[in-house]
């Protein structure tokens, strides 16, 4: 399974910010430690071009991040503070989710060890996302003909509201989310299928919405490409989830989501989305819950 992975795994960032940005790397050489990833199936991530960031983005948005000139309010709204070094990061995260979806066509399924940045909007960052990959990389490959057809499986604890507001008039792309429905952001634009979830759900009223909501898409979509948004904010230990799921429990919503759409031959891009439990570990060992559904079949 070939996997992309951004080549920098921490930022400095103020105490205030609890942003986990240490897990990619640990996650990384645990999918390599356990043998479910080999070295030569690990890519470093390509930065994505200014050209394919403006099929999704405002280009005076994406021009004020890559020269710095983003004003005190927006860098706030990010939640992150500008440096050459957060460009590279996030032009490499959104340019391994584009990379893993050209290989998804070919080999049916690959991932990124990044991405998920859903809640940036057509000109504005938001929630530690500040250009949306999942939006650039679907435009981007309608744009060139590659697919005609997008589906965008959001499972992450968090409304993608980036997305659904970036797509809300394009038919060719359909955006499900499954999220909390009091959790952030506070303001949810509709995505075309809204799955609300209660504060404190478990294993099962969450595995009963996610069968809910393939099955909604299924009746109402048939995706060429599935970019699966598999956050694992959901887990009870997430310092911001809200929810209360166990690691088999994401495990099992991972299977049903990857065995729906490799039954109907529908390629796969995995991206890895929130996680912030204190300690950091228990959302590094759900996030390899993922590959781990991923690489056994």
């Amino acid at each position: 399974m070939r996997v992309f992975f951004c080549d920098h795994h921490a930022v400095p960032l103020p105490a205030k910010h609890r942003f986990p940005m240490g897990k990619y790397g640990r996650l990384r050489a645990l999918l390599l430690a356990e043998g479910l990833l080999r070295a030569d199936e690990l890519t470093p991530s390509p930065l994505v071009s200014v050209e394919e960031l403006e099929r999704a983005h405002a280009p005076a948005y994406v021009r004020a991040v890559m020269d710095g000139t983003l004003d005190a309010q927006a860098q706030r709204r990010i939640g992150l503070p500008w440096s050459e070094w957060l460009v590279a990061r996030s032009r490499a995260s959104v340019g391994g989710t584009l990379a893993a979806a050209r290989v998804a066509l070919v080999d049916g399924i690959a991932g990124t060890l990044a991405g998920g940045t859903h809640h940036a909007h057509r000109d504005f960052g938001s929630g530690f996302c500040v250009w949306n990959d999942l939006a650039v990389t679907a435009a981007t490959l309608l744009a060139e003909g590659a697919v005609e057809r997008v589906l965008v499986f959001d499972a992450d604890v968090h409304q993608g509201d980036g997305t659904a507001a970036i797509f809300a008039d394009e038919p060719r792309v359909f955006t499900c989310s499954l999220h909390g429905a009091r959790n952030f952001p506070f303001v949810k634009p509709p995505s075309d299928l809204d799955l609300e979830l209660a504060d404190g759900a478990d294993d099962a009223l969450v595995l009963a919405a996610i069968d809910r909501a393939l099955a909604q898409c299924a009746a109402r979509f048939v995706p060429e490409l599935v970019l699966y948004q598999a956050g694992v904010d959901a887990l009870a230990a997430d310092t911001l989830g809200r929810l209360a799921m166990t690691h088999a429990g994401l495990r099992a919503r991972d299977r049903r989501v990857l065995d729906h759409f490799r039954r109907r031959g529908v390629p796969v891009v995995l991206t890895l989305g929130g996680g912030y439990a204190d300690p950091i570990d228990a959302s590094i060992e759900a996030h390899a819950g993922t590959y781990r559904e991923a690489t056994q079949r």
